[in-house]
């Protein structure tokens, strides 16, 4: 099966049904696949401001917070991108570039 390249719909679909039958995951997995990221639900520029508040409290605490560092650079690549004004699930769209795949 080398070389095969299942559909994001199609992928998204077994993932949540399988692992994540989760609402607020099913509608996200819609947005993804389909690449409609506005009128954005929860703004991209939000969603850096909360990582930015996360990344400050733990490091007040002295707590480092890895994937938080991995998501601020996923948004910070979005907005140089021109994304900042879509939905926070246009982060995907950062990981199809990093990946050489079309968004």
């Amino acid at each position: 099966m080398r070389g095969y390249k299942m559909p994001a719909k199609e992928f998204l679909d077994i993932v949540n049904t399988a692992l994540f039958d989760v609402p607020v995951y099913r509608g996200y997995a819609d947005l993804i696949a389909s690449g409609r990221y506005e009128p954005p639900g929860f703004d991209l520029i939000l969603g850096m401001k909360d990582v930015r508040l996360a990344l400050a409290a733990g490091e007040k605490a002295n707590v480092p917070l890895p994937f938080a560092s991995v998501l601020r650079d996923a948004f910070l690549d979005a907005m140089a991108h021109g994304d900042a004004n879509k939905d926070w699930a246009a982060i995907a769209k950062v990981t199809a570039r990093r990946a050489g795949l079309e968004s």
